[in-house]
């Protein structure tokens, strides 16, 4: 039997760019960057704007209740980096003039007509 030559080892990649450390923000946080609340109501434990932030990137995948907030669940807990941030403020903004032009545009109710009901001026009668 003649011997064989064994397939040359692998050789080792060099990457091109040095991979970078992203800085990762809890819901708390975020809502601090964002400027839904201040450093002094983060610190006192104030939960203003997390529930926000969290019902965002709970949305429906479908796009029924608006676009779901960029982020990602590391250890449990929602974090979101810099460039969520700012694709949320994005998103909020979009939804807010969307919301501006169509209560501009829409129309008012027209009335029916009918007066409202007049609640009865008589007590209401006591242990019968």
């Amino acid at each position: 039997m003649a011997a064989t030559k064994a397939p040359n080892a692998p050789t080792q990649t060099i990457p091109t760019e040095a991979p970078v450390l992203v800085e990762f923000f809890d819901v708390g946080w975020a809502a601090v960057k964002l400027g839904l609340k201040t450093e002094a109501e983060h610190n006192a434990g104030s939960k203003v704007g997390e529930k926000w932030l969290r019902d965002g990137y709970n949305r429906p995948i479908d796009g029924s209740k608006g676009r779901p907030f960029p982020g990602r669940y590391m250890a449990g807990q929602l974090k979101f980096t810099s460039a969520d941030l700012v694709a949320i403020s994005q998103i909020a903004l979009e939804e807010s003039e969307a919301k501006r032009q169509a209560k501009a545009a829409a129309t008012p109710r027209p009335s029916t007509g009918r007066p409202r009901r007049l609640r009865a001026k008589t007590p209401a009668l006591a242990g019968s």
